[in-house]
């Protein structure tokens, strides 16, 4: 069964767009990104979009749909009624190439001020074998297609341009936590967290968490439990004085 749905679809560049209304065929069992590529086939082949796998596991196919950031290709048209009219705009914390495609280098700037993991210097490669408990609270953060849906809906940067210089935004805020937890990671990922990747910024309003594709628990699983950690580090009063201690010249 198919009808004609209605779609209002952002097209435009770096220099300025609109949205415009356009009328496409919808079959059952299809997703947004059926419809863009048909709406592309049959009406617009010059309009912008990125995609891959459609199978919800390369995190390309990032916009916002009706204004929530979604991937087009898990987002099913049976969850709209057939006289809805289904906005897609791009991903509007990051700066527009042109229709659907935003320029998300931000994201992989970001990626590489998070140091590498770091074994102990005296650990010799094959000295060490990973048990599951070892992974078990970090495992969950290894799902991330990278998307970068997280990090469009976070509104410390997506309301706050000024931010992204000090905030990395909780895709990456996450993986300093995964390194974190790492049972033989010695970098000093605390301090970096809070002076570097600027995880004082977050509110834990949880947003990021309710678009993430894979259901990663990124608020309470990576970001609060870092907080923690480095609240302690700062002010219990037992942590402040070992530390005082280790720094006493011998």
């Amino acid at each position: 069964m198919s009808y004609q749905g209605k779609f209002r679809v952002w097209r435009g560049d770096s220099e300025g767009g609109e949205l415009k209304d356009y009328e496409v065929e919808v079959n059952e069992g299809e997703v947004v990104l059926d419809v863009i590529h048909r709406l592309q086939a049959t009406q617009t082949p010059d309009m912008a979009v990125r995609w891959n796998c459609k199978a919800g596991k390369c995190g390309s196919c990032s916009a916002e749909i009706n204004g929530m950031p979604k991937l087009m290709c898990m987002c099913r048209m049976n969850t709209f009624a057939e006289d809805e009219v289904v906005t897609v705009t791009p991903m509007r914390t990051f700066p527009v190439i042109r229709d659907l495609v935003t320029d998300v280098s931000f994201n992989y700037q970001k990626a590489r001020e998070v140091p590498a993991f770091k074994p102990p210097a005296d650990l010799k490669p094959g000295e060490y074998r990973m048990q599951q408990v070892d992974v078990e609270r970090s495992q969950e953060f290894r799902k991330c297609i990278e998307c970068f849906l997280c990090q469009d809906t976070c509104h410390v940067i997506r309301d706050h341009e000024e931010n992204k210089e000090s905030f990395s935004g909780p895709r990456f805020l996450m993986r300093v936590a995964e390194l974190d937890m790492h049972p033989l990671d010695a970098a000093d990922r605390q301090h970096a967290a809070q002076d570097q990747h600027g995880l004082g910024f977050c509110n834990i309003t949880k947003c990021c968490t309710e678009v993430c594709p894979e259901h990663i628990k990124i608020t309470d699983n990576a970001l609060i439990p870092m907080k923690e950690r480095v609240a302690d580090r700062k002010y219990d009063p037992i942590v402040w004085l070992g530390n005082k201690i280790r720094r006493r010249p011998a």
